[in-house]
């Protein structure tokens, strides 16, 4: 009977892992999402729950309002000093904001001699994305941080939304001495978008980078001085006869991520600088590369004055044909999910009747742990995302648009010292952000992958034995 129960097992098993397989459908331009998958990832695949927030792509759901309403912008100030167990983890995250202010997928670390946190990318990962909960729609946003270093390493700090609008700040490790910014509008590629700010050496020092965006302006600047100014009367393109300018709420990302990953496009790899090193000195001591953030700072900015307001706590999108300005609305539509079937289109979908407002239990129960120095005298409390999916943004001038992704199972065992990869899968994703954002699944099909892939290893060994 133990046999037979033990088959019957591994038959499930590997039933379960052909049909999510099989299952996983993709959107873009020519092909929405369907109405039992009606969620449109960052990263361009269907599915419900996750698939539904952080930045779920408008455009390319099953229709404009399957995506969650986005949490309004709230001003804040955050300092990033024993931060890590206050994170929520972006691969369970059902929408509560009330939980946590930022998301994490991949790796990050308390950083206490500079009372900090640490994005890390240990070997062969995707890196990591630390995300805000809320979104902007116009106002002021600084991150204090310290970027990564060496070729094929981007650190990235951008505003995206679910429209495709992004503003960013790019650094590769190769040149420690140049900002990198960039606009897109709706995820058009537009190499004359593009400008650099030189300052000093971003790995040693903390620079303060900042973006101010109106609705007829944004700057960047470092350090307090403005090293570019964008006006939307320059976007103005005859053709659409529209101003592809960013002008849609947006979630600010700052993230690590491997440009230079084997398996990205050509363009992308020359653009960070080359082919990544996962030997490097940084990969045996601390054990990984790293980007610091120390502290971010968030002054919301009033809507455009001709704003549909039918309540104060989220914006929603009331076209599926334009995603612009005006077709966004403010109301009190609700931003939280039930379970990882939800979406915007049945929020309750899945919800047990023992609890009808599950949400993310992340912050307080993510496993945290310490990690071996960063620096010789330095501990740090570390937490991994069990589906660590992270990402990047969109390029600069000399490569596509794209995004590095990792699906797959990752285990980190003291993080700076010892790290395993399993399953890991590291692919290019145009049009996005920094994304460098993170490549999450709605019901987390990555993991499921990787969980159903073992069982399977399993089973052969199993039939052997047996």
């Amino acid at each position: 009977m133990a046999i037979v129960n033990s088959w019957l097992i591994c038959l499930v098993s590997v039933f379960s892992f052909v049909v999510r397989v099989e299952a996983a459908t993709f959107c873009n331009a020519t092909q929405a999402c369907p109405e039992d998958k009606p969620c449109c990832s960052q990263y361009g695949e269907c599915g419900t729950g996750q698939y539904c927030l952080n930045n779920c792509d408008v455009r390319y759901s099953f229709s404009h309002d399957s995506c969650m309403p986005v949490p309004i912008c709230k001003s804040s100030s955050t300092k990033f000093k024993d931060y890590s167990s206050k994170l929520g983890n972006a691969n369970t995250f059902l929408g509560n904001v009330s939980e946590a202010d930022w998301l994490y997928t991949g790796d990050v670390l308390d950083y206490d001699d500079e009372e900090s946190l640490i994005l890390a990318m240990p070997k062969n990962s995707g890196g990591t994305v630390l995300s805000s909960t809320r979104a902007v729609w116009y106002g002021k946003v600084s991150a204090r941080i310290k970027t990564s270093h060496l070729g094929g390493v981007v650190t990235g700090f951008i505003l995206y939304s679910g429209a495709g609008d992004e503003l960013d700040y790019e650094f590769v490790g190769a040149d420690l001495e140049t900002a990198q910014t960039n606009f897109y509008w709706e995820s058009v590629l537009n190499y004359t978008n593009s400008a650099n700010i030189s300052t000093t050496d971003t790995f040693e020092n903390y620079h303060t980078y900042e973006l101010d965006w109106h609705e007829d302006y944004v700057t960047w600047s470092i350090d307090g001085v403005v090293g570019r100014t964008l006006y939307k009367n320059e976007t103005y393109n005859a053709t659409t006869q529209k101003y592809q300018y960013p002008q849609t709420p947006s979630k600010v990302d700052i993230s690590i991520w491997p440009g230079g990953n084997s398996t990205n496009a050509p363009g992308t790899i020359a653009w960070s600088g080359g082919e990544i090193n996962w030997d490097a000195s940084d990969i045996s001591n601390p054990g990984y590369y790293y980007a610091i953030v120390n502290e971010v700072n968030i002054t919301c900015y009033d809507p455009p004055s001709d704003t549909k307001k039918n309540g104060t706590s989220a914006y929603v999108y009331t076209s599926s044909s334009e995603f612009l300005a005006k077709d966004i609305a403010i109301t009190d539509d609700e931003v939280m999910m039930d379970s990882d079937e939800g979406s915007g289109l049945d929020p309750h979908k899945g919800a047990t009747t023992s609890s009808t407002q599950k949400s993310s239990s992340s912050t307080a129960t993510s496993s945290s742990k310490t990690s071996s120095d960063h620096s010789s005298s330095t501990k740090k409390s570390s937490k991994t995302s069990s589906t660590a999916s992270s990402s990047s943004s969109s390029s600069s001038s000399s490569s596509s648009s794209s995004t590095a992704t990792k699906n797959g199972d990752k285990v980190v065992s003291s993080v700076s010292s010892s790290v395993t990869s399993q399953t890991q899968t590291t692919s290019s994703v145009s049009g996005s952000a920094s994304s460098s954002t993170s490549s999450m699944s709605g019901n987390n099909a990555g993991a499921n992958v990787a969980a159903n892939w073992r069982l399977t290893v399993l089973c052969v060994i199993l039939g052997y034995v047996l």
